[in-house]
């Protein structure tokens, strides 16, 4: 189901935490990347939707040129202020529909993490087509709850309360594992007529959480933001119930990847 893009504004609310709350990217994920692509520093990259610069900065560190579009004001600003070392990155508040590039601007990498899906799909393949160098590559990933076999049962004891506030999940539950799921964005970068799909990767991963530590993340999540707050207040009382019964107060959350990249036709 496509996401409501109404949402996507709702992240710049949670810009003062989104840097420690969300989770890195792995690593092997950026060297495959740079390898699939053979962008090597100083290429000038084009980021989709940066927020506070979860993505930016290990590029930045490898000595790319960036420029940076991002929607929230709040959010631009946070990244700014950790990119600020960084003279060759720019970050840019905007909309990526809306955003005027300089003419005759050309990029050899156009990338979003965990930024695609809210971008206008009537403009973002023929945008960031018009926008690459001949041969350059578009690259996108997200970070995604993984469902693996073994994944924690604090997830479908806290799904009940989900269900309840009427916020259960959408589809099956539980999701199927990770590598039992399709590339979700292949089938789009094939039928937008502008992209060839030349690598896709999965990566898995787990992180430990504390009660808090994971409420702050969900205070990240659009849908955990826009609810209401009697309803929140209510799940997040269930879920410090739940962990505080648990003898060292934390849960494991898995965490998906599926790096899609296309190259320009």
């Amino acid at each position: 189901m496509p996401p409501d893009r109404r949402l996507r504004a709702t992240f710049d609310r949670a810009a003062a935490i989104y840097q420690e709350a969300r989770p890195d990217y792995p690593a092997d994920l950026y060297s495959d990347l740079l390898a699939c692509t053979g962008v090597t520093p100083p290429a000038h990259l084009l980021e989709v939707g940066c927020g506070p610069g979860k993505a930016t900065l290990p590029l930045a560190r490898r000595g790319f040129r960036i420029t940076a579009v991002e929607l929230g004001e709040a959010l631009a600003a946070e990244a700014r202020r950790r990119l600020t070392a960084f003279d060759d990155v720019s970050v840019i508040t905007s909309s990526f529909e809306g955003w005027e590039p300089p003419e005759g601007a050309r990029f050899d990498l156009v990338y979003a993490a965990t930024a695609w899906k809210w971008v206008d799909p009537e403009v973002k393949y023929a945008k960031a087509a018009a926008l690459l160098a001949p041969g350059g590559h578009l690259a996108v990933w997200n970070a995604d709850h993984a469902m693996p076999v073994d994944f924690d049962p604090f997830f479908t004891e806290i799904q009940k309360v989900y269900v309840e506030i009427g916020e259960g999940h959408d589809g099956p539950w539980p999701s199927p594992p990770p590598e039992e799921q399709p590339d979700p964005m292949a089938d789009e970068f094939d039928a937008s007529g502008h992209f060839t799909v030349v690598r896709t990767k999965l990566y898995v991963w787990a992180l430990r959480y504390t009660a808090d530590e994971y409420l702050a993340l969900l205070d990240t999540f659009s849908g955990h933001i826009a609810m209401e707050p009697a309803k929140r207040d209510h799940l997040y009382q269930e879920i410090r119930r739940l962990l505080g019964a648990r003898p060292d107060g934390r849960l494991t959350r898995h965490w998906s990847a599926v790096l899609t990249v296309g190259r320009r036709l």
